[in-house]
Formats: C-alpha cells, structure tokens, sequence
C-alpha cells in the first residue's frame, strides 16, 4: 500500500471486475480506509457501471483500477477516459492489467506500449511502467475464464498516470505586453525641422538664392524636333519587307493596312451613271450593283465573282 502514496483525507476510487475475488476487494478496501481515516472517504465502483455510476468531475485524489490480487481486468478507451474524467487535476491513476510480450494480430489483450498510449490519450500526463511480474496461477485463470485468452507470453503490469493540473476544456487569458496603438484619427508627429526642409512658399520663388532648376533647360536641342518617321523603324525592318511584325511599332503595319484598303478601293466597280448607291429603282440593267440593298457613297461592296462575270 506504500506504493501508492495514500494519505490521510484523500479521496479514493477502487474499481473491480467480476474476475476480482471478494476476499482480495474487501481486504483491500479496509486497508485504504485506514489510511484515509474515513469509510466515506473510498468509493467501490464496478467497471462494467462505472460510465452510469455519474460521479462528479474531479471527484477522486486517487484511482486504483484492477490492483486487487488475482483480478485480470482490461480497460477499454471509455473506462480509461472516465477515470481520467472524475480524477482532480493533479490526482493519480493506478492501474494494473496483464499485457501481452509478443505481437499477436486481433489479441484481446494489449502490449505494453499500447496501454501506456491508451492511457496518454486518455488525457492522462507522466504515464510510466511501474512494475512488471508473471502471472500468479489465480490470475491466469482468471484470464482463461472471464477474457477467454489463453497464451503463455503474458505478464502483469502496474502503469501509473497523473492527470494535468486543469481541467478538460479550462481556459486562461495570455497576457502580452503589447503597445497602446494610437487611434486613426491621430495623425503622427512631424519633425519641424523637415516640415521646413520640403516646405515651398511664393516667398521661396522670388529669392535668388533658391536653386531652382527649369524642366525645360533639361532638354536638348535634338530633344525639340520631330523624329522622322524612318527612324521609328526596327532595324529588323529592311526595304522590301512585305510583312509587319506581330507587335509592329515602327509603322509598317499601319502602311501595308493603308495599302490594302487602297488596294480594295481600286478593286470596286466604278459607277458609269452615279446612281447605283440609291437603289435598284435608279440603277442600269447592267450594274453590278442590281438586287443588292442601296448604300452610302464610298462605302465598300463586296461583289460576288457571279455578279461581276454578269457585269
């Protein structure tokens, strides 16, 4: 009992299973309570009603779960989570449980490692293996009998676990050191000193000991005339080239579109009698323009080659 560090006044939860003989519980139960120095002071609850028994949270400084001697109890992830739950921040877990040494696939019982990781899910800190042992012959077939496990690698582990010094879902304000920030409507301090430096006053304008400099002495002669069109052009665009670039910027797009137009312009049939624009009703059997709608003058016609070949 020295193991487990119970003193006087605190709150004690045993937990059992049917695989724990009465004997081992009640001897047990009455050793705790004389360290407490109270009966109301230890709580015997069974693990199979420990999720309907609704303690209180925080409600033990201690939990002893499966410690009575040739007990073979294993705790699920819910038992682990309500043992962590009606701990005190701070309180202890005893627990003991037989575990296996070897990898067995679908096992209904767990290695060691695995129960110290369920125990740290569980919320539990400092998770630690105290003790390792075989396993007594009232404790093997304790296993055979109420876990229906039979295996020769098994062994008994005592884990202890200490809940953290919160509670479950407690929150604290952080306290930061941060600057008062100036409102927006504050506007920030100028230095005088370069307030004056890029400062302009009419008085500035007529005294000759200003530097001021004229935009306008800045440029060259050169700079003053009017560039020659030719100049503007790559040097990529030599004489005799027919096609303009993609991105043309010297001009020789515009020119061969000017061309072009000319070149369709000089295409169109010219009028003999000047009225073909109005309409059928003004036009010669023989225009070229017969049966299309009237149109403005100048304005381009695209003429079919059937319509010309008639003309």
């Amino acid at each position: 009992m020295a193991d487990f560090g119970i003193s006087a006044g605190q709150l004690v939860a045993v937990v059992w299973d049917k695989s724990s003989p009465v004997e081992a519980l009640k001897d047990l139960v009455d050793k705790i309570q004389a360290l407490t120095g109270s009966e109301s002071r230890v709580s015997v609850e069974n693990i199979n009603q420990l999720l309907q028994s609704a303690h209180k949270e925080s409600s033990f400084d201690m939990v002893l779960s499966g410690v009575i001697p040739g007990s073979a109890t294993v705790h699920s992830a819910e038992t682990l989570a309500e043992l962590a739950r009606i701990l005190r921040p701070g309180g202890c877990l005893f627990l003991k449980e037989p575990v296996e040494t070897a990898v067995v696939d679908d096992s209904k019982v767990r290695t060691a490692p695995k129960l110290c990781s369920a125990l740290t899910l569980s919320g539990l800190v400092e998770v630690k293996e105290l003790q390792r042992e075989s396993l007594s012959p009232e404790e093997i077939q304790s296993v055979q009998e109420h876990l229906g496990y039979h295996s020769d690698s098994l062994l008994s582990v005592q884990i202890t676990g200490k809940k953290p010094n919160f509670e479950v879902g407690s929150s604290s304000q952080l306290k930061f050191s941060v600057a008062k920030k100036s409102s927006p409507s504050a506007k920030p301090a100028v230095d005088p000193a370069a307030a004056r430096l890029w400062t302009l006053s009419a008085n500035d304008m007529e005294d000759e000991s200003s530097d001021l400099i004229d935009s306008d002495e800045l440029l060259d002669p050169e700079d003053w005339e009017k560039p020659d069109p030719a100049s503007l052009r790559a040097p990529s665009c030599g004489e005799g080239k027919k096609k303009a670039c993609r991105n043309c910027t010297c001009g020789l797009a515009e020119e061969l579109e000017k061309e072009k137009s000319k070149e369709q312009m000089s295409s169109q049939p010219k009028s003999a009698c000047g009225n073909c624009y109005l309409g059928d009703a003004f036009r010669c059997a023989s225009c070229p323009y017969l049966g299309m709608p009237a149109f403005k003058p100048g304005e381009q016609v695209l003429l079919s080659h059937s319509n010309l070949n008639d003309a």
